[in-house]
């Protein structure tokens, strides 16, 4: 949310009287030049003209915000919108492109992994990866972006036509090798990357960046309460989010190690939410006998938000599988994130994030 400035226009200039003398013989002498009536004539003279148009200051309309409506980034606004499925196990670090990410989702897949699904408006990397497979639960998730780019590595041939349906531009290695290739400095499978700029150029109709129910603001509401970390624990995984009051940030562990990006150095989060979500059997799995939960994203549920080293209980809501997600405070408005990379862990409702 930003604030309007309005300029003041001043008040209309003030109106003077004329002190007009009349003599009483043709003898009386002439005023001084030094005496009153002469020292007010100037002031006289200034506050009778009246104000050039040039002088008043007239009201400004703010120019419309560009800014991204999934990271309140600087100029995101409308820009072709790309979401990458990225492993998430310790053998994918350290990951390439991920900072450039506006948002990233944590999502639970078989024997309690997680995966990543990261978006991508504002800034595209050079490079992404590695990336995985999709799941039936990204169907769901992606559809509030409209019709975006979704590129990833395979999936099960159950998934297939549903993929096929789904309100995406499959942009991903199974539709076609174009933008992607194979770090060999990697150990496969976890080599799978791509070139951002390239994929793009196979969903050249991407939906741009529109909202999504997130509200930006550089100022923290009212209501938060101190913290120090989160964790959302998986079955198979985890994900840790400690607050650096140095770089008023979070800083991210995955799997209880420091998430290392390629670019140098970790990763880092400016707004964490946590989701908690209903989960089921899809009804896939793999071929080893794991099977895949299903993350119910459209609906209502609680959660927590958190910024500027606070949290703040919250309700999400998502009514429609085409309109984004709020997130409200107990007094029904809205919980703004601040400017900046946003990481929302989808997290079973069953077992809530551990707070310090």
């Amino acid at each position: 949310m930003r604030t309007q400035r309005l300029a003041i226009v001043g008040a209309g200039p003030a109106l003077c009287c004329a002190l007009v003398l009349t003599g009483c013989s043709s003898s009386a002498p002439n005023p001084p030049a030094s005496s009153s009536n002469s020292a007010a004539s100037p002031t006289q003279s200034q506050s009778s003209q009246p104000s050039s148009p040039s002088d008043t200051p007239s009201p400004t309309t703010p120019a419309p915000s560009t800014d991204s409506p999934f990271s309140g980034r600087p100029g995101g606004l409308g820009k072709p919108v790309l979401i990458v499925k990225f492993d998430n196990t310790p053998n994918a670090q350290p990951h390439s492109g991920l900072t450039k990410a506006d948002l990233v989702y944590i999502e639970e897949v078989e024997y309690g992994l997680t995966r990543l699904a990261a978006v991508f408006s504002t800034d595209l990397p050079s490079v992404i990866g590695p990336a995985r497979s999709a799941r039936i639960s990204d169907i769901d998730l992606l559809a509030q972006f409209g019709k975006p780019a979704f590129g990833y590595s395979g999936s099960q041939h159950k998934l297939h036509p549903l993929l096929a349906k789904a309100s995406i531009y499959d942009v991903s290695g199974d539709a076609g090798g174009k933008g992607w290739f194979r770090d060999h400095s990697r150990r496969a499978p976890y080599n799978f990357m791509g070139r951002p700029a390239v994929i793009m150029t196979r969903a050249p109709n991407a939906s741009g960046a529109a909202d999504i129910g997130f509200q930006f603001s550089v100022d923290a509401p009212a209501g938060g309460s101190p913290v120090k970390s989160v964790t959302a624990t998986y079955p198979g995984s985890s994900a840790k989010f400690t607050w650096n009051t140095a770089h008023k940030n979070f800083d991210i562990r995955l799997n209880g190690k420091p998430a290392r990006a390629t670019e140098g150095g970790t990763q880092h989060a400016t707004t964490v939410v946590i989701q908690y979500v209903k989960q089921y059997d899809s009804g896939f799995g793999d071929k080893f006998g794991g099977r895949t939960p299903m993350l119910v994203t459209v609906g209502t549920g609680k959660g927590l938000v958190l910024r500027d080293g606070l949290v703040y209980p919250v309700t999400w809501s998502r009514p429609i599988l085409t309109g984004g997600t709020t997130f409200t405070g107990a007094d029904g408005t809205v919980v703004t994130f601040a400017p900046g990379q946003v990481w929302v862990a989808l997290l079973n409702k069953k077992t809530p994030a551990h707070v310090v």
